[in-house]
């Protein structure tokens, strides 16, 4: 296999365009290759500075995750802590969970920033919404979003070799109309769910809203850790 690293936007467009295979860090695909054979060509994003990005308001696709440290959003980076292990931190990149994943673990965290993703393909570098990026795999060049007033996070306990555990993302954004929105998004085993409310001196308020979208059907561990979340980001 033969592993071509473009340093620019236009050199990965080239790569591409020649049939080569995206990799991230290569910790979901290597045993799928080990098994069904090795592609010809493989490409990493990691000499190319736009999937580089590691600030508040933005993250690239090729960052590892042990790299998300206080420079991003509450939410994000304790999303990415607790993906794996730590020898799979230091390995497997943004782009990769979330794209590549079928857990996509950071997933939720970019829905409650309300990110976008820069997006790389044959005609040219685009930006897309969350669930075009989850449908359709584009290659991601990064993700960006408007820095919150909060955020949190928490994935719940679980048993070994169960379903996934319960993931639980919030963030509270200042809106152009002054009003407050908290957004909340929950996996529930391989499945993510999110709407968003607005945030109301009582937060029982809050909580009605939200009970009124899909997140009603969640389970009662779920709306323990929503009601504690909400509380938080709306006092």
């Amino acid at each position: 296999m033969l592993l071509r690293l473009p340093t620019s936007v236009a050199e990965a467009r080239e790569c591409l365009a020649e049939g080569a295979v995206p990799i991230g860090g290569a910790t979901l695909l290597w045993a799928t290759w080990q098994r069904d054979g090795f592609p010809e060509t493989a490409m990493s994003l990691r000499e190319v500075p736009e999937a580089n990005l590691l600030e508040r308001d933005a993250v690239g696709a090729a960052v590892i995750l042990a790299r998300m440290g206080d420079r991003v959003p509450d939410v994000l980076r304790l999303a990415a802590a607790g993906v794996g292990t730590g020898a799979v931190r230091r390995s497997a990149t943004v782009g990769g969970n979330v794209v590549g994943s079928t857990l996509r673990c950071l997933l939720p965290a970019a829905l409650v920033l309300d990110a976008r993703a820069t997006v790389l393909e044959s005609d040219g570098v685009r930006e897309t919404d969350l669930s075009e990026l989850v449908a359709k795999r584009p290659l991601l060049l990064s993700l960006n979003w408007r820095p919150p007033l909060a955020s949190t996070f928490r994935k719940l306990d679980a048993a070994p070799g169960g379903e996934p555990p319960l993931v639980v993302a919030s963030a509270a954004h200042a809106e152009d109309d002054g009003r407050v929105a908290i957004r909340v998004a929950v996996r529930d085993g391989y499945e993510v769910v999110h709407a968003a409310a607005t945030a109301a001196d009582d937060p029982g308020e809050t909580l009605d809203e939200l009970r009124a979208t899909a997140l009603d059907d969640l389970p009662a561990a779920a709306w323990d850790v929503i009601r504690a979340q909400v509380a938080t980001l709306a006092s």
